[in-house]
C-alpha cells in the first residue's frame, strides 16, 4: 500500500493546510508541507531496490472491472526517477517559499494548492491505468491553474492562468479520447497491456487518430509549438511556482507521457513527422525568442521551451539511443533550470524587479547567488564538466545519425547546432547583463542583499547536483539511469555511455561550434538587447498568443454575442419556452424516425376513486395555471395540490419510495417556490389593449405548447409500457436483492448496491449544484458595503426596529402564516421521522435521500419560524460540513471494500447479534447511505437558507425604498 500512500500523502497535506488558513500561520504550514514532502520522498527512495534494473511495483484495485476501468499503480525505473524527480524538488521549493512568500500572502492556500499539485503529478507517473492517468493529467491543470492565479488582484496572473487552464485543457480533452481510442484498439485501458501491444497499434487504422489526439494532449501540457506562448504568461505566477511546475514537474508531463507511449506509438514515419515538426519547431524558436526576453522569467521561459523542444526531438527519431539521451536530458533540465528559476526569485525578491535593461552589476551584491546562478546558466549552455553538456552531447550524436529518408532528418544537425548556439547566447546574456556592468542606479529595491542561507540551500543542492552528474556521471545518476531506461525500453535497452570525453568527434566539434558562434552572436548583440523591447524582432506579431486573443474573442464575444441575440433573452418565460419546446422535439423526433405507430388506446376497467383523484389534480393544474395571471400565492397552492395528486398516484400503484420522495420533495419545492416569488416584479394593472391582446397571443401559445409537451409525454410513456420488455432485469434485482444487497427493499438496494457507483455520481453533481447555487445568490446578494451609507443607516434600523424583543433579529414570521411555535414544536418530531425514514429503508420504503430531505425539512421549518439569525445563533447546521462529510462517508465506503479484495462500493451484509434485541440484519451499504443523507441534508438547507437570506434582504430593501417613492 505504500503507492497509495505516496499519492494520497500529498493530498492529505493540502487538506491539512486549508485549515490553517484560519489560524494564518505561515511557518507551520511550511514546516507541514516540508514534512509531506519529505515524507513522500523518502518513501520513493525506499522502493528503488524493489525497481532497481526492470523491477516493477504494482498495485490493483477493482473500480468497475467490467468496463476494465481500475485503480492500479505502478512504479517501474522510469516513473520512480520522475517520482523523485517530483518528490525531491518538491521539498526544496517548499524550503525556498518559506522565505519568498511575503507576509502578506495566504500562505497555508498557497501550500495546499502546491501539495495538491504534487499528488496530481505523482499520480500521473504512478497511473496504471490510462484512464485514471487521464484523470490525474486533468487535476494537475486545475491545480496549476490556481497556483498560476495565486495572485488573483493582478491581471496578467488571472490572464495567464485562464490561458494556462484553456490550452491545457483542450489537450487534456484530447488526451482522455484519444486514450479512450488507444483502448478500444488495443481491449484494456490497463497500461501494460496497452505497452505490450505496440505492432497491434500501429497496424490498426485507428492507430493515426489516437496518435494525433495523444500527441495534443502531450504537446499542449510541454508548451510545444504552436501551443508554446501560455507558458510565458505562466510567469506571472509566484517563482516558486515556475520553478517546480514550468521547469521541473508540470511540462515534463507531456515529454513524460511521450516517453511512457513510445514504444507502443513510436517507430513509424507518421510519429516521427508529427513529433519531428513540432520538436525541431519549438527547439529552434524557443531559443530564439529567449535572446530577446528583457525579463529574466520570460527568458526562462523560452529557454524551457526550447530543452523541451530539444527532448521531443529526440524522442522522434525512434532510435532507442535517443530515448536514453531524451531520459537523460529531462533530469538535467530539472535540476539547472530550477534553480536558475529560484536564483531569477532571489533577484526579484531583493532588487524588486526582474527587467534585465534595470538589472546589472548584482555580482557585488549577490556574490553566492551570482556564481550558482552562473554555474546552472553554463549548464544550460553545455559547458563541459557540466550535467547539460553530457546529455546534449548525446542530443548532438543522434543529430548527425540517418534516421529517415527526409528533409527533417538531414537539416537535424544544422539546427541542432544553430539551437545550441542560441542556448549559449541566451545564457550568457542572463549572466553578464545582470550580475556584471556598471552599479544598478534605477532599482525599486536600492539595496540588495544575499538572502538567508535557507533561501538560497536549494539552489546550491541542485547546483552541486549538476557539477556532481557532469563530472562523474556514471556513478552518480548512472544505475538510477539504467533501470529508468530499461523500464522503457526492456529488450531494445542500447548500448550507450556517460564517459565525459569520447576524443574528438563530430559532437564534440558541434559543440565547440554552437559555443564559439553563441559567444559570438551575444557579443554582437549585446547592444541592441540591452535597449530592444521585450520580444523577438520577428515573429512579434504573429505569436500564438495573439492568434489565441483572437480566436477567443471570436468564440466567447462574437459568436457567442450572435447567439445570445438570435436564441436568448433576459425574460425567464422565452428561456423556458425555448427549453420546452427541445425537449418536446427530443422525443418527437426519434419515435417519428423510427416509424413509432400507436396501438389503439384500450380503457379498461378505471376506478372512480383513481378518476376521481386524477380529475383534482388536472383541475388543480388548470388553475395553477390560470391564477399565476392573477395570483401567484394560490398559483403555488394549486401547483402544490397537483404535486399531491402525484404522490398519491405513486401510492396508487405500489410504489412507495417514489411516494415518499415525491412527498419530501414537493414541500421543499414549495417552499423554494415560495420564497423565490418575492424575485418576481410586481404585475402591472394598467395595460392597453394592444399590450393586453399580445399577453394574450402569448398565454395561448404557451398553452398550446404546454398541452403538446403534456400529450408528447403521454405518448411517449405509452410507447414506452406498450413495449414487450423481457423480465429479466426485473427478476434479477428481485431475486439478488435480498441474498446479495441484505436488503427487501428493491429499489434502495439497487440505488445504494447494484448501481451504487450511479448514486455516487448524482450526490457528488448535487453537491456542484448547491455550492453553484449558493455562490450565485451569494455574488447577487446586497452586501452592506455596496450600499450608500443613508440606506445603509436605514436598513439598519429597521433591522433593529422589525422585533425589538429581539435585537438585530431576522424573521420572516410576518410573511409566512405559519405559527413558529408550531414549527418549532414540530422540530423533534420530524427529526425523529426522518431517522426513522432513513433506518427503515434498506427493508422498507425509505433511504437516504427521503430521510435526507426530511431532515432538511425540519431545519427550514426553525429558519422560518425562528429567524435566520435567531437560528444561526441556537442552531448553527454547517450545510458545508454536512456535504463535505456525506461524500467523504460515501467514498471511504465504497474504498473499504478494496481491504477484503473486492471491487470499489462492494457491500457486505450479514445479521449481528445485539443482546436483548436478537439477531438484526446489517449492511455496510447503510454507511453509503449515511453519506447520501448528510450530503442531501447539506445541500438542500445550504441552497433554500441562502435564498432565504437573499429574499428577506431584497424584501426589506424594496420595503425602504417604497416610501421614498411615495414621498417622491
Amino acid at each position: 500500500m505504500t503507492l497509495v500512500l505516496l499519492v494520497c500523502l500529498p493530498f492529505a497535506g493540502s487538506l491539512a493546510a486549508t485549515i490553517l488558513l484560519r489560524t494564518d500561520s505561515r511557518v507551520l504550514a511550511a514546516r507541514m508541507s516540508g514534512a509531506v514532502a519529505f515524507v513522500s520522498l523518502v518513501l520513493t527512495a525506499a522502493l528503488y531496490p524493489a525497481v532497481r534494473d526492470g523491477g516493477r511495483v504494482r498495485l490493483d484495485l477493482e473500480w468497475l472491472p467490467q468496463l476494465g476501468l481500475n485503480v492500479t499503480l505502478r512504479m517501474d525505473g522510469f516513473a520512480w526517477l520522475f517520482a523523485m524527480l517530483i518528490t525531491g524538488i518538491g521539498c526544496l521549493i517548499v524550503l525556498y517559499a518559506r522565505y519568498y512568500m511575503s507576509e502578506e500572502d495566504p500562505v497555508p492556500r498557497f501550500f495546499s494548492f502546491l501539495l495538491a499539485f504534487m499528488g496530481s503529478m505523482l499520480g500521473i507517473v504512478l497511473s496504471g491505468n490510462v484512464i485514471l492517468l487521464s484523470v490525474f493529467w486533468e487535476l494537475t491543470s486545475i491545480f496549476s491553474f490556481l497556483l498560476i492565479s495565486y495572485w488573483h488582484n493582478n491581471a496578467a496572473a488571472r490572464d495567464g492562468a485562464r490561458m494556462a487552464l484553456t490550452i491545457t485543457g483542450i489537450g487534456g480533452f484530447c488526451l482522455l479520447a484519444g486514450l479512450l481510442v488507444l483502448g478500444h484498439i488495443v481491449g484494456s485501458y490497463d497500461l501494460d497491456v496497452v505497452l505490450s501491444s505496440g505492432d497491434q497499434i500501429k497496424a490498426h487504422p485507428l492507430y493515426l487518430t489516437a496518435l494525433v489526439l495523444i500527441l495534443i494532449g502531450a504537446l499542449t501540457k510541454s508548451a510545444q509549438v504552436p501551443f508554446h506562448f501560455w507558458l510565458p504568461n505562466a510567469m506571472a505566477a509566484p517563482t516558486p511556482v515556475s520553478a517546480y511546475l514550468h521547469s521541473a514537474t508540470m511540462v515534463k508531463a507531456g515529454v513524460f507521457l511521450l516517453v511512457r507511449l513510445w514504444p507502443a506509438l513510436s517507430g513509424t514515419y507518421e510519429w516521427f513527422m508529427l513529433v519531428g515538426i513540432a520538436g525541431v519547431s519549438t527547439l529552434i524558436l524557443g531559443a530564439y525568442f529567449a535572446m530577446f526576453q528583457q525579463d529574466l522569467k520570460g527568458l526562462l521561459a523560452y529557454s524551457t521551451i526550447s530543452h523541451l523542444g530539444l527532448i521531443t526531438t529526440l524522442l522522434s527519431l525512434g532510435s532507442p539511443v535517443a530515448a536514453v539521451a531524451a531520459i537523460f536530458h529531462m533530469m538535467n533540465h530539472a535540476t539547472f533550470k530550477a534553480s536558475l528559476f529560484m536564483a531569477a526569485g532571489i533577484i526579484d525578491h531583493e532588487t524588486g524587479t526582474r527587467d534585465m535593461r534595470r538589472l546589472s552589476g548584482l555580482f557585488k551584491y549577490l556574490p553566492i547567488t551570482g556564481t550558482l546562478a552562473m554555474v546552472a546558466s553554463a549548464a544550460m549552455a553545455g559547458v563541459p564538466l557540466l550535467n547539460g553538456f553530457i546529455s546534449k552531447e548525446m542530443f548532438f550524436a543522434e543529430a548527425v545519425e540517418t534516421h529517415a529518408d527526409s528533409v527533417l532528418d538531414r537539416m537535424l544537425p544544422y539546427v541542432a547546432t544553430l539551437a545550441g548556439a542560441f542556448s549559449v547566447a541566451y545564457s550568457l546574456r542572463f549572466i553578464h547583463m545582470v550580475f556584471f556592468g556598471p552599479e544598478p542606479t534605477d532599482l525599486p529595491k536600492p539595496k540588495p542583499h544575499e538572502p538567508p542561507h535557507w533561501m538560497r540551500f536549494p539552489i546550491e543542492f541542485l547546483v552541486l547536483a549538476c557539477l556532481v552528474v557532469g563530472i562523474i556521471p556514471s556513478l552518480s545518476i548512472g544505475p538510477f539511469l539504467h533501470s529508468a531506461v530499461v523500464s522503457v525500453l526492456g529488450t531494445r535497452t542500447p548500448e550507450y555511455s556517460l564517459a565525459v570525453w569520447h576524443g574528438i568527434n563530430t559532437p564534440l566539434i558541434m559543440s565547440m561550434i554552437a559555443l564559439i558562434g553563441g559567444a559570438a552572436l551575444y557579443a554582437v548583440l549585446k547592444d541592441y538587447l540591452a535597449r530592444c523591447d521585450d520580444g523577438p524582432p520577428l515573429f512579434r506579431h504573429l505569436g500564438g498568443q495573439r492568434i489565441f486573443e483572437r480566436v477567443l474573442v471570436t468564440v466567447s464575444w462574437k459568436w457567442a454575442r450572435w447567439l445570445e441575440s438570435r436564441l436568448s433573452t433576459r425574460n425567464l418565460q422565452p428561456q423556458l419556452r425555448l427549453v420546452a419546446a427541445a425537449g418536446l422535439l427530443a422525443g418527437v423526433v426519434p419515435l417519428y424516425m423510427a416509424g413509432f405507430a400507436p396501438t389503439p388506446l384500450v380503457f379498461g376497467d378505471i376506478d372512480p376513486i383513481f378518476a376521481a383523484i386524477w380529475s383534482i389534480g388536472a383541475f388543480c393544474a388548470l388553475g395553477a395555471a390560470y391564477q399565476a395571471k392573477y395570483h401567484r400565492l394560490a398559483a403555488l397552492v394549486l401547483l402544490g395540490g397537483a404535486g399531491i395528486t402525484t404522490c398519491i398516484t405513486f401510492v396508487w400503484l405500489s410504489a412507495p419510495d417514489l411516494a415518499i420522495t415525491q412527498l419530501v420533495v414537493e414541500i421543499v419545492t414549495t417552499v423554494l417556490l415560495l420564497l423565490g416569488l418575492r424575485w418576481l416584479p410586481k404585475r402591472s394593472e394598467k395595460v392597453d389593449n394592444s399590450v393586453t391582446l399580445s399577453a394574450r397571443s402569448r398565454r395561448f401559445r404557451d398553452f398550446l405548447l404546454a398541452v403538446s409537451c403534456g400529450f408528447g409525454m403521454f405518448v411517449f410513456s405509452y410507447a414506452i409500457m406498450n413495449q414487450p420488455v423481457p423480465d429479466a432485469i426485473a427478476s434479477y434485482f428481485l431475486e439478488k436483492a435480498y441474498t446479495e444487497g441484505g436488503g427487501r427493499n428493491v429499489v434502495n438496494v439497487i440505488l445504494v448496491d447494484f448501481r451504487g457507483f450511479d448514486t455516487m455520481g448524482e450526490i457528488a453533481v448535487l453537491a456542484i449544484v448547491a455550492l453553484t447555487v449558493f455562490a450565485l445568490l451569494r455574488r447577487f446578494r446586497p452586501a452592506p458595503d455596496s450600499i450608500e451609507k443613508p440606506e445603509q443607516q436605514l436598513i439598519q434600523a429597521a433591522y433593529d426596529a422589525e422585533r425589538p424583543e429581539r435585537s438585530a433579529g431576522d424573521t420572516v414570521r410576518d410573511y409566512l402564516l405559519v405559527p413558529s411555535v408550531i414549527m418549532q414544536w414540530m422540530f423533534p418530531v420530524i427529526i425523529t421521522f426522518a431517522i426513522y425514514l432513513f433506518l427503515r429503508g434498506h427493508d422498507l420504503p425509505g433511504g437516504g435521500f427521503a430521510g435526507g430531505v426530511t431532515m432538511a425539512i425540519a431545519f427550514l421549518l426553525q429558519y422560518l419560524g425562528g429567524g435566520v439569525r435567531w437560528s444561526e445563533d441556537r442552531l448553527r447546521i454547517l450545510p458545508l460540513r454536512w456535504m463535505g462529510v456525506g461524500l467523504l462517508l460515501a467514498a471511504i465506503t465504497g474504498m473499504g471494500a478494496w481491504a477484503f479484495g473486492y471491487p470499489f462500493l462492494t457491500s457486505y451484509s450479514q445479521y449481528v447479534e445485539i443482546p436483548f434485541i436478537g439477531k438484526v440484519p446489517a449492511a455496510t451499504a447503510l454507511f453509503f447511505d449515511l453519506g447520501v443523507f448528510s450530503l442531501v441534508v447539506g445541500a438542500t438547507v445550504l441552497i433554500l437558507i441562502a435564498l432565504a437570506h437573499q429574499s428577506i434582504r431584497m424584501h426589506r430593501v424594496r420595503n425602504l425604498e417604497a416610501p421614498k417613492a411615495e414621498e417622491a
